[in-house]
């Protein structure tokens, strides 16, 4: 096992109450948990957003911290939060990394799988 290493989860849900198709404003709530799988204490100090919608363009958003924290977790503890994204299409994609720094200084990336974010067929 590697001593620097983070798992990445994520569940999607499109909101409705925050959508305006007619205006291209389609939003979605995102679940991040971020695991500590390896050996020491970590701290996530900074993420990547890739954010591509439906028209294949792309936006990209950086900063410090995720929900305004930099979360420092110890081999096994895992932290959650829940952030949202709009797009002027029904549908994209979303991808990225975040940036940490281990106890022992050192630094490494984890990988965000990419994501669709997809308002479901029963509310076209």
């Amino acid at each position: 096992m590697e001593q620097h290493q983070f798992s990445v989860q994520v569940k999607v849900a499109y909101l409705p109450d925050e959508s305006d198709a007619e205006n291209r404003q389609f939003a979605f709530a995102y679940t991040i948990t971020i695991k500590n799988i390896g050996q020491l204490p970590a701290q996530l100090i900074a993420r990547h957003w890739i954010i591509t919608d439906g028209d294949n363009d792309v936006q990209e958003v950086r900063g410090l911290g995720v929900v305004g924290q930099q979360p420092l977790l110890r081999p096994g503890e895992q932290f959650e939060y829940t952030s949202w994204a709009t797009l002027p299409t029904p549908m994209g994609t979303m991808r990225g990394d975040f940036f940490c720094v281990s106890e022992d200084a050192q630094f490494f990336q984890t990988p965000i799988p990419e994501f669709a974010l997809v308002m479901p067929r029963t509310l076209h």
